[in-house]
């Protein structure tokens, strides 16, 4: 039987995987062992005498075989009796959906995004208790359940927009857009006036295309409670809002740059390897992408001072927001032996705290006490909010809803997909789209009987 990626993530969402684990008799590792928490692991001098060899998965295609490679072979300097290997994954998030069903995948990975906090513990094992973590790391809410953390997100990012300054400048305009409206302007501007792409969605890559569901929350509404309660319970959440802010503003800006074809010519055979030295170039102007991507696009050509972020243009009374947000979050396989299990807890620690590796991303650092990132400096005014952890009792509501629903919202890029083929051929307009998932959410507010707010 053919499952669709929307399905199988529908029935992640309810516990699908777990249940499938059980039914393929995968034996447990070490999940009951008495392991260490990663805050009393003390890097360079505890378990410097285990013996152990970790598989790393991760989606970095671009810089497993140099950077990342680094990474492991300094670490292995420290502790020689642990041998690092990295595996990338060109597909990751359908491909590692599957495999963490058997068990057998590896020892430390991105934790999918589909996979839902209520389902942590039956892949990765604890990393330490919330009130112990918060204090030091950066997101670490995004993977907790019921005060536990299973996972530790590979630094955060701020949402905006990747942009080439010369293109910007050499089209004339000469102060960064607030609105969608602005934005959409700008593109035209630089549509008329110069040879680039005016924005370029990387659509065939398809997960590039989730990064506009980052921006729905705190970005469009400047409500830190945004997206883990107040999208939970509001009324037509999607729905247009006369000062265009909300979830609205955000898809409309995407559905209206395809539709007016200020996009690359043909989507579907965009390609995000080469779209990084693209708009280093100047062949592109801007690409709507998390701020971990501006030193990707810096690397990848010779005028690196030309890649600049921006905040996303959307104005909420009179005041600019960015939302601050955990990249992937790092787990550890719960079927892996023991030896593994902490071997691969010590890396971790050693990679988030020791490595120089948000420094060579340009990204937020996984500890609180790190310096923000120089990629930020457009972003002068603008109040970075990271999201407020669910209600106690509504961990997995969001999640419930989203999934139900199926509306698909971070749920790698099917939303954004949706919009952008409706734009690019016309099938359906902005309105009905938003209109047929205020339908779908409404049903499955009512479904887990949620109290809505007007």
């Amino acid at each position: 039987m053919e499952v669709s990626v929307m399905s199988m993530k529908k029935l992640l969402g309810f516990g699908f995987a777990a249940s499938m684990v059980l039914s393929l008799g995968v034996a447990a590792g070490a999940e009951d062992a008495a392991l260490p928490t990663i805050d009393q692991i003390t890097v360079g001098e505890d378990y410097t005498d285990i013996t152990a060899s970790i598989k790393v998965l991760t989606n970095r295609t671009d810089i497993v075989d140099t950077v990342y490679k680094g990474y492991a072979e300094q670490f292995m300097e420290l502790y020689p009796n642990i041998t690092v290997e990295y595996e990338a994954i060109t597909d990751y998030e359908e491909s590692l959906i599957l495999r963490l069903m058997t068990g057998d995948w590896g020892d430390l990975c991105f934790i999918p995004t589909s996979v839902n906090r209520n389902e942590l513990a039956d892949y990765f094992i604890p990393l330490g208790d919330f009130d112990t973590l918060d204090p030091v790391y950066n997101f670490v809410q995004d993977k907790s359940y019921e005060g536990t953390v299973y996972g530790i997100a590979n630094g955060g990012t701020a949402g905006g927009v990747v942009y080439n300054k010369r293109i910007w400048d050499e089209a004339g305009i000469t102060e960064l857009p607030a609105t969608p409206d602005e934005f959409l302007e700008d593109l035209q501007i630089i549509k008329d006036n110069t040879d680039a792409v005016p924005l370029y969605t990387n659509f065939a890559a398809g997960w590039t295309m989730g990064a506009w569901d980052q921006y729905i929350g705190v970005a469009a509404t400047g409500d830190a409670d945004f997206m883990n309660y107040t999208i939970v319970h509001q009324k037509d959440p999607f729905a247009k809002r006369d000062d265009m802010t909300g979830p609205y503003a955000v898809y409309y800006t995407l559905y209206e740059a395809v539709a007016r074809g200020l996009v690359e010519e043909d989507p579907a055979s965009s390609d995000w390897e080469s779209s990084k030295g693209a708009i280093n170039k100047g062949e592109i102007a801007t690409m709507v992408l998390g701020s971990w991507a501006v030193q990707q696009c810096k690397d990848a050509g010779e005028t690196p001072d030309d890649v600049r972020y921006m905040p996303f243009p959307i104005t909420v009374d009179g005041k600019r927001y960015a939302g601050a947000g955990g990249n992937y979050s790092f787990g550890i396989n719960n079927k892996a032996e023991t030896d593994n299990q902490i071997a691969a807890m010590v890396y971790l620690k050693w990679l988030i705290e020791e490595s120089t590796i948000y420094l060579d991303e340009g990204s937020i650092p996984a500890r609180k006490d790190g310096e923000l990132p120089d990629t930020l400096a457009d972003f002068e005014g603008v109040e970075l909010l990271a999201d407020n952890p669910a209600h106690e009792g509504e961990e997995t509501l969001f999640n419930d809803i989203n999934n139900e629903s199926e509306v698909g919202i971070n749920n790698n890029d099917y939303p954004d997909c949706e919009i952008l083929e409706a734009a690019l051929y016309g099938s359906s307009t902005l309105d009905e789209l938003m209109a047929d998932w205020n339908e779908k959410w409404t049903a499955a507010q009512e479904l887990y009987e949620v109290e809505i707010i007007e």
